[in-house]
This record gives structure tokens, C-alpha cells and sequence, in this order.
């Protein structure tokens, strides 16, 4: 195992923050509300707040209201959640090349996942079109409709628990999700701020101080609507999915009701959709090596490993020690395991 000393160069900052981190652009509502809870010191912006047990920053509690009030979801929609930098980018390629297939099968030169970055295919709810609208347009999205959020179970609007949305939930394990959010913060982090120290970063982590976190609640929450209605959320794994992601495939097509067709698979379009949305086939393309995002963050920064264990390349032993003892105390009894 490598030493805090052996691993590799810490990151660079950012020069420009991205618009869904701006403090200052928050509503008076959502200012009152903040004042009153607990505060902690943020990985990239000033603050976090704690909200019914998770960690948000201003703008995102601002985005997270204005969901809960305003959306009206479709029984056809599909949301897909994450912890942050737990496979996110990978799975809204997946999924949707996967309900999309059928429109792009005969003309795969033109599928949109080769001049677009995912995170434009399938946008975040309360990143994106919350963040500066109470009523974004979304009429002009085709069915079934792809959104996607960080946002923990507890905090979905009661309208799309209710409802016949599928939900697909990704997890990681929690050394691997805590190096590539460290990494992923130091990236979006204004220069001037300076750099996160692992070790600072680790200790906040493992308190649960983390964007959406506590990580270990984040995903029991969704680890226990899985096993209480099957038919609504899907609970995946990233390590399985790179394991085997052709069998992961196909179970999400069952689960969201467009299973692949006899002549689908004989046609190899199950190989195709898996080779299309690997790792190494989005970061090598263009648009995802250059691109940027309406959000102003860089679509290169998306893709740094995407490895099983890299973990092992950043934590010392006693660090290892430490966030093991949590995983198990928290998930104890639960039947979930890394």
C-alpha cells in the first residue's frame, strides 16, 4: 500500500468557480433557513449546511426547495442518483444509451454521446435546471424523461416518491468515491483558496462532512427503497458494473422495461452500447477532452481514472483502518457490503 508521501501530485485548483457554487446568488428564503442551521467549512465554497441530516451548499438547498415545491413528475420519468464521483458520468451514458437506442441503431455515426458530454444528455435536477429557475422548461424533453441528482431519498419531493418514476441508484466503495471527490474538489476549488490536504479532507469525510453526505446514509437510504419496493429502485454497484458490465446492462434494461429483444443481442447491440459508454472510449473523445459545460466546469475534468482500488494509491493504513471501522458500523445489519 502507497503512503500518503508516495501518491501522486496534488491537484490544481481551479481558476473560475463554477455558477452552481456562487453563494452570493441565493434567495432571502433560502438565507433565513441557513441561518439557523449547522455549519461547517466546505471542500470548495465557503460553507456547508446541514439539512435534515446532509451536508448542501446555499445554492444547492436553494435548487433542492424549489424541486420539492414545483416539480411535477411522469410516471414514465427516470432519475438517476449518486454520491458524487460514484460512476455518475458512466451511468447517465449508460442509461441513455440504453432508452435511446432504438432511435440511433441504424445511424450509431451520429449518436449523440459522441459530440455531447453526458452531464448535457441528462441533466442534474437541482445542478442544473433548479439552480436559477423556479420553473425551468422541460416540455420539450421526450419520454421517457432522463434527470439526474445527488440528492439523498429523504429529500425527494413526496410527488416522485409517489409516483412510478424508476429511480437507479450507483454506488462505490467509500475509499475509492472519497479519492476522486478529494481529487474532483481540488479541481473546481478557486486557486486562490489554495488546495484541500488529504488528510483534512479524509477527517471531514469521514465525519460525514461531504457534499450530500454522510456517504454512508446517502446510500442506505437508497439501499433500504430498494429492498422495500424492487420495482421502483435499482441498487447497483460500480465495482460490479466494471466487473461485468454487460450482465449489469441487461439488468437495467429489465428494470426500466425495455429489455434487449432476441434480435438485439444477436445483432451484438448489447457489446456496442457497453464498448460506446466505457471509460476509456468517453475520455478519449473530443468533446470530453476539450469540452465545457454550460455550468463552466471543464468535461475533462470527468475523467481522471475510473479504477477499482486507486484508494490504495492515496491511504495510509491508518487511514484505510478508519474508514473501514465506520463502513462496517454503519452498514451494520443492514445486508450491504463493499
Amino acid at each position: 500500500m502507497s503512503t500518503v508521501d508516495e501518491q501522486e501530485p496534488i491537484p490544481e485548483p481551479s481558476n473560475s468557480l463554477p455558477k452552481f457554487f456562487k453563494e452570493d446568488e441565493v434567495s432571502q428564503e433560502c438565507r433565513d433557513i441557513t441561518s439557523s442551521l449547522p455549519t461547517e467549512t466546505a471542500w470548495i465554497v465557503n460553507n456547508f449546511y446541514q439539512y435534515q441530516g446532509f451536508w448542501l451548499g446555499s445554492r444547492h438547498l436553494q435548487a433542492l426547495l424549489r424541486y420539492q415545491k414545483h416539480f411535477q413528475p411522469q410516471d414514465s420519468d427516470i432519475l438517476l442518483v449518486t454520491m458524487p464521483k460514484s460512476g455518475t458520468t458512466w451511468l447517465k451514458a449508460i442509461t441513455f444509451a440504453l432508452v435511446n437506442r432504438l432511435r440511433y441503431v441504424d445511424h450509431p455515426q451520429q449518436h449523440p454521446l459522441l459530440n455531447n458530454n453526458p452531464h448535457d444528455l441528462v441533466p442534474f435536477i437541482e445542478l442544473k435546471l433548479y439552480i436559477d429557475n423556479q420553473h425551468p422548461d422541460i416540455t420539450t424533453f421526450s419520454s421517457p424523461r432522463l434527470f439526474a441528482t445527488h440528492l439523498p431519498f429523504v429529500l425527494l419531493p413526496t410527488s416522485v416518491k409517489d409516483s412510478a418514476t424508476k429511480i437507479v441508484y450507483l454506488c462505490r466503495n467509500p475509499k475509492d468515491t472519497f479519492v476522486s471527490l478529494w481529487h474532483f474538489s481540488n479541481k473546481l476549488r478557486p486557486a486562490e483558496k489554495g488546495t484541500n490536504s488529504l488528510e483534512e479532507t479524509f477527517d471531514k469525510f469521514c465525519k460525514g462532512v461531504c457534499m450530500y453526505g454522510p456517504l454512508w446514509d446517502h446510500v442506505l437510504g437508497y439501499w433500504k427503497a430498494s429492498l422495500e419496493t424492487p420495482d421502483k429502485v435499482i441498487f447497483l454497484k460500480y465495482e460490479e458494473m466494471k466487473e461485468q458490465p454487460t450482465f449489469h446492462l441487461r439488468r437495467l434494461a429489465e428494470f426500466l422495461d425495455c429489455p434487449f429483444s432476441e434480435e438485439e443481442e444477436s445483432n451484438g447491440l448489447v457489446d456496442y452500447i457497453s464498448k460506446l459508454c466505457s471509460f476509456d472510449n468517453l475520455r478519449n473523445l473530443e468533446v470530453n477532452k476539450s469540452g465545457i459545460l454550460s455550468t463552466g466546469v471543464k468535461t475533462e475534468v470527468f475523467f481522471r481514472r475510473g479504477e477499482i482500488g486507486d484508494w490504495m494509491n492515496h491511504l495510509t493504513a491508518d487511514m484505510v483502518e478508519r474508514i473501514d471501522q465506520i463502513t462496517e458500523q454503519k452498514l451494520h445489519g443492514s445486508g450491504l457490503k463493499f
